[in-house]
């Protein structure tokens, strides 16, 4: 069956949804395809730290306000180190706030959004490739979850299909930068209380720990761990130990426990691939790069990137502006290796190093104390936390 869209979208992620429902905001039609069921989707659990202008493109685009109820605003984050916590004012240092709100239930708006608003999304498809990407007619392939088989020609070909992207291997000529970290974090659910009132982000001697919260009743924790390890080796209690180790301090601070009902170790890295476009096909989100989730913000570049491709779409296709197009990878690029340079910083500023010298082990803890001391550096953190302001022209 062979049809014809504006935008052909391979991934149905929040970062192609989302560009779906903005192209559908500004008059151009769309066809999201995306492997995976709804269901599957939906339940994959995922965390989420939305920035201030993640939020606002939420509620302002009509998307869902549902991040402002059920959501989780937080004007700040703890830094943990030597057994002291250190409170980062993000509304006091730079006046905006973060809020907690798990990347499944971005998806669940979005979807949502799009079934409200007539949007054509297909999942479950197979055997996807695409085609003709420097021709003026390129094309998605696919069969549908009832075994039709598809050809959709389109103007423009956007590749939000994750960070096993298909659709990169299409950028001819492409650099791919990458940044390799020594370790993994192991990631538990746990039915409990909070802990805290915002993150705490901890460095011990023993490793980083991250503590995060989902609902009143349902915790997310993380702590430094070898990529090698194996969730089958590590019984709650040891967990606990470990973690509540992490956390001790002069102060007393003691995590409340629970049951613990999900284990994971996520090894990451960083990655860039230059340009991220190629004639007529555009990379957005994790299909473009990936990043260390010690700053959260894989999820905030990919709303980023839809942004700028959003408008830079609505000029070419629309006002026949087709030197608009060029402005997408150097405009969107520009945050990420921001965002880059940032999530590395925080991270090799709160983990622990394989073998490092006493003279880097004292260095780090003063460049901590540097950051909590100063009003300007705490400020560097939380701007950066927080997020940038979107990119302009």
């Amino acid at each position: 069956m062979i049809s014809r869209t504006q935008v052909g979208i391979v991934g149905g992620g929040p970062a192609g949804l989302m560009l779906s429902h903005l192209l559908h905001l500004a008059g151009i039609e769309s066809v999201v395809i995306e492997i995976r069921s709804r269901d599957e989707i939906e339940r994959t659990h995922r965390a989420g730290i939305l920035e201030r202008d993640s939020v606002r493109m939420l509620v302002d685009s009509g998307v869902s306000d549902r991040v402002l109820r059920d959501g989780h605003e937080h004007e700040g984050i703890d830094l943990r180190f030597g057994g002291v916590s250190h409170r980062i004012d993000f509304q006091g240092l730079v006046g905006a706030s973060t809020w907690l709100y798990p990347q499944t239930d971005v998806f669940i708006d979005l979807a949502n959004a799009r079934d409200r608003d007539g949007g054509d999304v297909r999942y479950g498809v197979v055997d996807t490739q695409i085609v003709d990407n420097t021709t003026i007619r390129p094309g998605m392939l696919f069969t549908d979850a009832e075994g039709v088989e598809h050809e959709i020609r389109c103007d423009v070909l956007v590749g939000a299909d994750g960070s096993r992207s298909m659709t990169r291997a299409a950028v001819a000529g492409r650099r791919e930068y990458f940044g390799q970290y020594p370790f993994a974090w192991f990631g538990i659910l746990c039915e409990a209380p909070p802990s805290a009132d915002v993150l705490i982000y901890t460095r011990s001697d023993r490793g980083f720990a991250l503590i995060s919260q989902r609902t009143e009743s349902v915790q997310r924790m993380y702590f430094q761990c070898s990529p090698e390890e194996s969730v089958d080796d590590w019984s709650e209690d040891r967990i606990w130990s470990e973690l509540q180790a992490r956390l001790a301090g002069a102060d007393g601070f003691q995590l409340k426990e629970g049951r613990i009902f999900s284990k994971t170790v996520l090894p990451f890295r960083s990655y860039v691939c230059e340009p991220i476009r190629h004639g007529n096909l555009f990379l957005a989100g994790d299909a473009a790069h990936t990043v260390p989730p010690t700053g959260a913000k894989g999820l905030n570049l990919a709303l980023a990137d839809v942004r700028v491709l959003a408008e830079v779409l609505e000029r070419a296709l629309l006002k026949n502006d087709k030197a608009a197009l060029d402005d997408y990878t150097p405009r969107a690029l520009s945050r990420v290796w921001k965002a880059q340079y940032f999530s590395t910083w925080l991270t090799t500023l709160l983990h622990t190093l394989p073998d490092a010298p006493d003279f880097d082990v004292r260095r780090q803890l003063a460049e901590l104390s540097a950051v909590v001391d100063s009003d300007h550096g705490a400020a560097f953190l939380a701007e950066s936390y927080t997020g940038w302001p979107a990119p302009v022209r």
